[in-house]
């Protein structure tokens, strides 16, 4: 395993992330993944209040009594501001939350779920449009004096809106999760596009934002649901299937997995990103982390980024 610092933090955190949103719902099976993602030298697990409506945090905390002391050497982070459709009633819509009272019941509910007395990050999940600045920065204030949260940051967020919550926000912003994959470059694209006969693409400079910023890019989704990795849908188009056909090309050429390939593709990139899996998986997990020793030439790089965005770079 390989470890990076999260910039002005003394946070040392394992290069892959172990994402719980699917953690089996059987303590001792979900014990087995988080044991078999330490092994690997896993230190930094991704929750949110909403896995598994709150199931996910409760049954991690199961590995508390497995492996005493634990808590210490690890980093736990969690994710706030999505409310679930029918919360609190059946007539109630999906909907996004950065209320001062909704974070702060948030974190309260997932430190008694986790078990723990505090969350090293948390999260800000997804773009709340009718987000208020100072009421987030008075929320996060007292998480930070009551020692409840070590460290902010945020989830699927532009630079724009980044800059917002930073202009209130007392605490530097540390992390930005975002959907990253061979197949889902959007992020990487709008750099490339600059200045081309095009339509405008959402998240326009939010990676050049977060370089600038020293923000630490967590890529989600990195294996795109493993339609690249060997678990091609049967309706996949065209892009897809030459993708994933490259994929398993280079990994045979290089004697590594095609999630090796997929996650050293995302290593590859100068943000020093992240990578957040979400397979319990321990044989998936093995040949993901296998990725970090995997170095693709530029050529490789790009040949992948064509065959993931479906059409020649200009």
């Amino acid at each position: 395993m390989y470890y990076q610092t999260i910039a002005g933090t003394p946070l040392e955190v394992s290069r892959i992330v172990l994402g719980c949103m699917t953690l089996p719902s059987e303590p001792p099976a979900a014990v087995a993944t988080i044991r078999a993602a330490l092994d690997l030298g896993i230190n930094c697990f991704d929750h949110a209040n909403i896995y598994g409506r709150g199931a996910s945090e409760a049954v991690f905390s199961s590995i508390w009594a497995e492996t005493p002391g634990l808590r210490e050497r690890i980093v736990l982070q969690s994710k706030c501001g999505i409310r679930l459709a029918g919360d609190p009633d059946e007539r109630t819509a999906k909907r996004y939350d950065f209320s001062r009272d909704h974070i702060l019941a948030s974190v309260d509910g997932s430190l008694a779920r986790l078990k723990t007395d505090y969350l090293d990050i948390l999260l800000l999940h997804r773009p709340d449009a009718l987000v208020d600045p100072d009421e987030v920065a008075e929320a996060f204030d007292r998480l930070h004096q009551s020692g409840k949260v070590r460290f902010f940051g945020v989830s699927n967020h532009t630079g724009a809106q980044l800059d917002l919550l930073r202009a209130s926000v007392a605490q530097p912003l540390i992390v930005n999760q975002l959907q990253l994959s061979v197949l889902h470059s959007q992020l990487i694209n709008a750099g490339i596009i600059a200045n081309q006969e095009r339509q405008a693409t959402p998240g326009e400079g939010t990676l050049e934002y977060c370089r600038l910023h020293r923000i630490t890019v967590q890529a989600w989704s990195p294996l795109a649901r493993g339609a690249v990795t060997g678990r091609l849908p049967e309706d996949a188009d065209q892009r897809t299937r030459a993708t994933a056909a490259l994929v398993a090309e280079l990994a045979q050429a290089k004697g590594a997995r095609p999630e090796a390939i997929a996650t050293a593709w995302l290593l590859r990139h100068p943000a020093r990103m992240q990578v957040v899996i979400g397979t319990t998986d321990p044989e998936r997990m093995r040949a993901v982390v296998e990725g970090l020793d995997v170095t693709l030439t530029r050529e490789e790089w790009y040949a992948l980024f064509t065959a993931g965005r479906g059409y020649p770079i200009p």
